[in-house]
């Protein structure tokens, strides 16, 4: 029996012993099996081990990764950040959005490659930010999810309760921030509310028909300026006499005091690039043609299609058709739909019509386009206009939606003015300006006037590849069609 107990007590001492050298020989330890707790004390295990990237702890055991800015495209080398949608101490999954920056070419909503808590915020808001360089840190638990690109810092110890925060569901939701900011102000989770808009994306309206189904309440219709009518006229009381010897006091004028100071800002934005493409613009030799378009017909038919596109939800203005009839146009005249390389020895012919449509903004001029517009009927190319609007008036417009255009009408008229000497955005060769409609007397066949809708509209052409006769002829083919609208019907397919 002393044999036996001898011999059972060096085996405990022995497994004690190559339990202990397992643990210390570890790099990380997660946890310990709870069949080893039973054989040796718990002081065993304290000891203190710190490797070359993150360091052990029994709370947490997550490394922190530096999210870098990567390469947006376009040669852009730095944006500018605009707005987060997290803050320090979220949970993030991949593929949420993180923050959205705006370049000089076009917003773009940063996504997370990771899943894991968000530690530290690189920039502040309308701070520039640069490719290549970290973004924010995000803690994540899983070693293999760490690119060779990131940078991983030594993780510090972090509680259970620093650790407790919002689930946030892993499919992308579509809305600008914006919308983000609408439904947070009335704690609405954008995951419940249906998009409307194109791709699924969460529209302004979309959230405010939500929020009148769970309130019961009845939205009130946009405001619109009120307008005040003039007073009347109070009526005319004939004068009194006037006292030759009463003199009217003359105010004594004081010369005003303005105290502002100049300020010089940097070019940035939108702004940098115009000045970018209109530098390049002023390469290439502009040819100008104008002529006016009776629009009463057009007009009539507006009129006639609005509660069809009503009822499909649509807003057709005028530019749908000026686009679709542009489009039938670069049928038969395809060299407008062209571009030219740096030195003009090549001519490349689009096959698709991505029409472009300048539009003012807060932030500047920008020309988005509606791409394929051979193929589009007058309805989904007011889709896709609405579409741009609402995108291009919050600054949400993408990287694909300002690029890629082959041909150019610019809507001047809806500001004011009838006639405009519009530049040529390259590589495009041909550009169009529109004026405002108005309603001008004009004679018909029989010598007789008649109230008419006109319209003027001044095109610019590269005039080293197009001659003055193609601009005409492709000018006279879209009057036409909208002089006409019906006669679109025969080249429509």
């Amino acid at each position: 029996m002393a044999t036996v107990r001898a011999l059972r007590s060096c085996s405990r001492t022995a497994g004690r012993l190559i339990c202990v050298h397992h643990i210390r020989s570890c790099t990380s330890v997660r946890f310990i099996k709870s069949k080893y707790m039973s054989i040796f004390d718990k002081s065993a295990f304290k000891f203190s081990h710190q490797h070359r990237l993150f360091r052990t702890s029994t709370i947490s055991n997550g490394q922190i990764v530096q999210f870098k800015l990567s390469d947006i495209g376009e040669g852009i080398t730095e944006v500018t950040v605009k707005e987060w949608y997290v803050k320090e101490g979220d949970s993030v999954s991949q593929f949420d959005s993180i923050c959205e920056v705006q370049s000089d070419k076009a917003s773009v909503t940063i996504t997370s490659r990771y899943d894991g808590i968000i530690r530290k915020l690189h920039y502040n808001l309308d701070e520039i930010a640069y490719v290549g360089k970290p973004l924010v840190d995000i803690e994540t638990d899983v070693l293999k999810a760490v690119s060779s690109e990131e940078d991983v810092v030594e993780t510090p110890a972090v509680s259970h309760e620093e650790q407790t925060h919002q689930e946030i569901k892993g499919h992308k939701t579509l809305a600008t921030p914006a919308v983000r900011r609408l439904a947070m102000e009335n704690n609405i989770k954008l995951s419940e509310v249906v998009g409307t808009g194109k791709d699924n994306r969460i529209l302004k309206e979309d959230i405010l028909n939500y929020l009148a189904k769970q309130t019961g309440a009845i939205l009130p219709p946009s405001p619109k300026p009120e307008i005040i009518p003039p007073l009347p006229k109070p009526e005319t009381v004939p004068p009194a006499p006037k006292d030759r010897g009463t003199k009217i006091a003359i105010p004594i004028s004081k010369p005003i005091v303005f105290a502002g100071k100049d300020k010089t800002e940097a070019v940035t934005g939108f702004h940098k690039a115009m000045v970018k493409t209109m530098t390049a613009a002023l390469q290439i030799p502009h040819f100008g043609y104008c002529d006016e378009i009776d629009l009463t017909q057009l007009v009539q038919l507006r009129e006639e299609l609005k509660p069809v596109a009503q009822a499909r939800g649509v807003k057709v203005s005028f530019m749908p058709f000026f686009i679709k009839a542009a489009s039938l146009g670069l049928l038969h005249y395809p060299i407008l739909n062209a571009s030219v390389d740096e030195n003009c020895q090549s001519i490349t012919y689009k096959a698709s019509h991505n029409i472009g449509v300048a539009m003012d903004t807060e932030q500047g001029l920008i020309v988005p386009n509606v791409k394929n517009v051979q193929v589009c009927s007058v309805f989904d190319i007011a889709s896709e206009l609405n579409r741009l609007q609402t995108l291009g008036s919050s600054g949400q417009l993408g990287t694909n939606d300002l690029t890629g255009g082959t041909f150019t009408l610019s809507n001047i008229g809806t500001i004011g003015g009838t006639y405009a000497k519009p530049v040529i955005l390259p590589p495009e060769v041909a550009i169009g300006a529109l004026g405002k409609i108005q309603v001008l007397p004009r004679f018909n066949g029989k010598g007789e006037v008649f109230k008419a809708q006109i319209m003027n509209v001044s095109w610019s052409a590269d005039h080293r590849i197009i001659d003055g006769a193609t601009m005409a002829r492709f000018s006279n083919l879209w009057k036409s069609y909208l002089e006409n609208p019906a006669s679109m019907l025969v080249d429509l397919k």
